[in-house]
């Protein structure tokens, strides 16, 4: 940290010496402009290159077993091209890693491609995403998720379960952007401004994001168990029991969401009253289950601890909320 202290002319204007390292750094001169943008929190940020294009981020990676990991961790770091780059030539299997990989990726898309070479880019624009927009759309997802993932197992529904694990590809999706987004945010503090969002926000987005997406994952997983129970018999009682714990857990995380957006902590909290009768019920229907054929006990118990942690996952985005400061 460099201190300076504040002077002031004759004429009553205020001044502050820019470091001189820095200034040589950015070529500054003498008549140079640069631009201040003040921050929510009271912060003054200098830019010395305001009118000067951004140049492009560019990766260059080598295809490998884990090329499809490598290409969503460049995507999520930020980068703008990404190129991946044989010696002599990108087998069928690595081709079709990338495609899968940028299939995965919102904005990514192949733009050049020969048998050494594939180059992708990102076409989005990081501005035109704002934050709560995406968390917003992609809880909209998984809540349909959660709701048809249930509704397929009481009503036997092979079709609407299988529709639900394959959404859940999308939630994944919109998860990346998120993060990408939220990553330039904090690079970029006229985007913060521009997006309205401070940047210390970033980690609670990118916190409540994640169990977003863990909310869809075990939603999925509902899902899969509907399709392993082929259209098994579901008693009364048990349908019942399982209805009201899904109810509970919908009503949890609708609230914890709203709460994040709202910063009311009386929502938030009201997540968390709700716990002793989650467990009672759990444990009603560990009970339920014992009348059951056993392979069919045993998928559904898998389902009602789904549920369980999708309230749990609900219980921790209340725990993000904070009072709004005035």
């Amino acid at each position: 940290m460099d201190l300076r202290k504040i002077q002031r002319t004759s004429g009553g204007t205020f001044f502050v010496c820019l470091p001189k390292d820095w200034a040589e750094r950015n070529g500054l001169d003498r008549g140079t402009v640069v631009s201040v943008t003040e921050t929510a929190n009271g912060s003054l940020v200098i830019n010395p290159k305001y009118n000067v294009e951004r140049a492009p981020q560019v990766a260059m990676i080598m295809p490998s077993s884990l090329l499809d990991r490598v290409i969503i961790e460049k995507y999520l770091l930020g980068y703008d091209i990404i190129k991946v780059q044989a010696k002599d030539r990108i087998s069928p299997v690595d081709r079709e890693r990338v495609k899968k990989a940028s299939s995965h990726l919102v904005g990514l898309e192949i733009v050049e491609e020969n048998h050494s070479k594939i180059v992708m880019q990102c076409l989005l624009e990081p501005s035109t995403f704002p934050p709560q927009k995406i968390l917003r759309r992609e809880y909209s997802i998984v809540s349909g998720v959660h709701r048809d993932a249930v509704t397929a197992l009481l009503e036997g529904d092979l079709q609407l379960a299988k529709n639900v694990v394959a959404r859940d590809n999308e939630v994944n999706r919109l998860y990346f952007l998120l993060v990408r987004v939220l990553r330039t945010v904090i690079q970029n503090p006229g985007l913060s401004e521009k997006l309205g969002i401070l940047p210390i926000d970033c980690l609670d987005y990118r916190l409540a994001a994640s169990l977003v997406e863990s909310i869809g994952d075990h939603s999925a997983s509902i899902g899969e168990t509907v399709i392993q129970l082929d259209g098994a018999e579901i008693t009364d009682k048990f349908s019942k029991l399982i209805l009201q714990l899904h109810e509970i857990a919908y009503m949890s995380h609708e609230n914890a969401i709203n709460s994040v957006f709202s910063h009311d902590v009386s929502v938030a909290e009201s997540v968390r009253s709700e716990k002793e009768k989650v467990e009672s019920l759990f444990h009603d229907i560990e009970t339920a289950i014992r009348d059951l054929p056993a392979e069919t006990g045993r998928h559904l118990l898998a389902v009602a601890s789904s549920i369980r942690r999708i309230y749990d996952n609900s219980l921790d985005i209340s725990d993000l909320v904070m009072p709004k400061l005035p």
